[in-house]
């Protein structure tokens, strides 16, 4: 079975398919199946922005789709930048939000922090399933490590010791917001099937 992931990031798409190629699920990119929606992130959780895009994903590429929505909420600073994790300050590329962050971040010793991750499938029969996982941490006084992407490098893990961007993919996927999420996506998706051929 063919999933069109709504994204082209190279990061997400291989998270995606090490734990749902388990399901014999092949993940494509927006590119691999031919199509290029960028739908307006109008909702206020990460839960609602994750089914906006794979619903624009499904309907473009008429497969199964999913989509992850996911970022940052630091305590110090009131959950910010949440769901704007991707579009902190109008910046234009990772490095330049994780410098904003540090930046308004720099007189500030409470530095706890957690990413959270929404994954949504949606489905051309209209099924749609959604979960969530979240990973507490806090945040460096600078960026460490060159693996992962966003905010890895400033996102210390105690249970490691090291940052995100300092630790292996399955070490990453093991604890990460986005791998929690996914391994509960994969068990609700073994339902979903069960439930399927159960009609």
């Amino acid at each position: 079975m063919k999933f069109v992931l709504a994204s082209n990031n190279p990061g997400k798409l291989r998270e995606m398919r090490e734990i749902l190629s388990q399901l014999g699920i092949e993940v494509l990119s927006q590119r691999e199946a031919g199509i290029a929606v960028e739908p307006e992130e109008t909702g206020t959780t990460f839960a609602e922005n994750a089914l906006i895009k794979a619903r624009a994903a499904m309907e473009a590429s008429g497969l199964a789709a999913i989509a992850d929505d996911s970022g940052i909420a630091v305590e110090a600073l009131g959950g910010a930048p949440g769901v704007y994790s991707a579009r902190y300050g109008n910046c234009a590329s990772d490095g330049e939000r994780v410098e904003l962050l540090l930046k308004n971040m720099e007189h500030e010793e409470h530095r706890a922090a957690k990413f959270v991750s929404n994954i949504a499938v949606v489905f051309p029969n209209g099924d749609e399933l959604v979960t969530a996982g979240e990973c507490a941490g806090e945040l460096t006084y600078a960026p460490r490590g060159e693996n992962g992407f966003g905010y890895d490098p400033i996102f210390f893990m105690p249970c490691f010791g090291r940052t995100l961007a300092e630790v292996t993919a399955e070490e990453k996927n093991s604890v990460s917001h986005r791998g929690r999420a996914l391994r509960a996506m994969k068990e609700k998706l073994t339902e979903y099937f069960k439930e399927k051929e159960r009609c």
